[in-house]
C-alpha cells in the first residue's frame, strides 16, 4: 500500500502541478505527517520533489522530469492515449484513472474523443448488451447457445464456441466454432435472436484459432457488376469501397464487386427497387426480374 501511495502522490502532482500536505492527506486518507514522510522517501529515491513555503507555496515536482526520461515521442504518447480511449469502447472497464495518470505523465490532453453505440436506431441498447455478453463469453471461453436467422430465413439453434468479435462492412460478427457442424463459422450479431451463455468451457482459443483464410466464403463469392443512377450516390458510397466504383460520363455509378450469391443478395438488390441495373451476370438479372414480378403479383390488388 505504501508503494502505491507514493505513485499516487506523483501522479497527482503531475496532474495538478502542486498540492499541499493537507490536500494530499485528505485525498489519500492518511495524516499530513505521513505525507511528509512520503515526500522524504520520494526525495531520497531520487524523485525531484520539493516544497515551497509562503502564500502560493506547496509541494511540487520539478518541471518535465518525467518527460526528460521518457523514451516515447509526443506522437507515440498521443497514440497510447488514443488506444486507451478506443479500448473503452470494446471493454467494460474504467480506463479513466489510467488515462488521467498517463496524461499527467505525458502532459497531454486525455479528452475522450470517440464514442460508439452498438445498438441500432430504436433498439434501446439490446445490441450493446448482446455485444457485452458475447465479449464476456469470448474472454471467459464459454459455450454459447444461440438462435440464429440464416440467409435462407431459417431459424436454427446452435451451440458455438465464440473466438473473436469482428467488425466488417458496417456490421459486427462473431467468429466461432459451431459444435453441430463441426466447422468454423461467422455469425452476424444482428441475426442472433436469442442467446444463452452456458456454464461449460471450451478449449483454449490459442489452440483453436479461426482460419484466417475462409475458403467457404471465397468459393461462394461471384463477380457482380451493378449500375446505379447518380441520385443513389449516398447508398453507393455508403455500401461500396471507392475502389469498386467508377463514375460514368452521364453521372451514373458502375460498381464491380465480389458478393455471395444467396438469398441475402437477392433481398439486398431488391432493396434498391428500380434504382439498380444488374449488368453481370445475366442469369442474376433474370432471377431478380422474376422475384420482382412475383412481388408485384402478390401485392397488386
Amino acid at each position: 500500500m505504501h508503494g502505491s501511495r507514493l505513485f499516487r502522490i506523483i501522479y497527482y502532482l503531475l496532474d495538478k502541478k502542486q498540492s499541499t500536505a493537507l490536500e494530499l492527506a485528505e485525498k489519500l486518507e492518511v495524516s499530513a505527517r505521513t505525507i511528509y514522510r512520503d515526500i522524504d522517501t520520494l526525495s531520497q529515491a531520487g524523485i525531484p520533489i520539493y516544497t515551497e513555503t509562503g502564500r502560493n507555496g506547496g509541494i511540487r515536482l520539478m518541471d518535465d522530469f518525467v518527460l526528460n526520461k521518457a523514451i516515447l515521442s509526443e506522437e507515440e504518447q498521443q497514440e497510447i492515449l488514443t488506444a486507451l480511449q478506443s479500448i473503452n469502447i470494446a471493454q467494460n472497464i474504467d480506463n479513466s484513472q489510467i488515462l488521467q495518470k498517463l496524461s499527467a505523465i505525458f502532459h497531454l490532453n486525455s479528452q475522450n474523443w470517440l464514442e460508439v453505440d452498438f445498438s441500432r436506431w430504436g433498439n434501446k441498447g439490446t445490441d450493446n448488451e448482446k455485444f457485452e455478453l458475447l465479449k464476456s463469453a469470448v474472454i471467459c471461453q464459454k459455450n454459447v447457445k444461440i438462435t440464429y436467422a440464416n440467409s435462407c430465413g431459417e431459424l436454427r439453434k446452435r451451440i458455438i464456441q465464440p473466438l473473436k468479435l469482428t467488425y466488417k462492412s458496417m456490421a459486427w460478427y462473431v467468429k466461432a466454432y459451431c459444435t453441430e457442424k463441426q466447422e468454423y463459422r461467422i455469425f452476424k450479431l444482428t441475426r442472433i435472436l436469442d442467446f444463452e451463455i452456458l456454464t461449460d468451457d471450451f478449449p483454449d482459443p490459442a489452440k483453436r484459432s479461426f482460419p484466417e483464410s475462409d475458403a467457404e466464403t471465397k468459393s461462394t463469392d461471384h463477380a457482380i457488376v451493378l449500375c446505379f443512377p447518380k441520385d443513389m450516390a449516398y447508398r453507393v458510397y455508403d455500401e461500396f469501397d471507392n475502389s469498386q466504383i467508377v463514375r460514368q460520363e452521364n453521372g451514373d455509378y458502375l460498381v464491380s464487386a465480389n458478393m455471395p450469391e444467396d438469398e441475402w443478395l437477392i433481398g439486398y438488390l431488391l432493396s434498391f427497387g428500380t434504382n439498380v441495373e444488374i449488368i453481370e451476370p445475366a442469369y442474376l438479372r433474370k432471377i431478380i426480374a422474376e422475384r420482382a414480378k412475383n412481388i408485384y403479383e402478390k401485392n397488386k390488388s
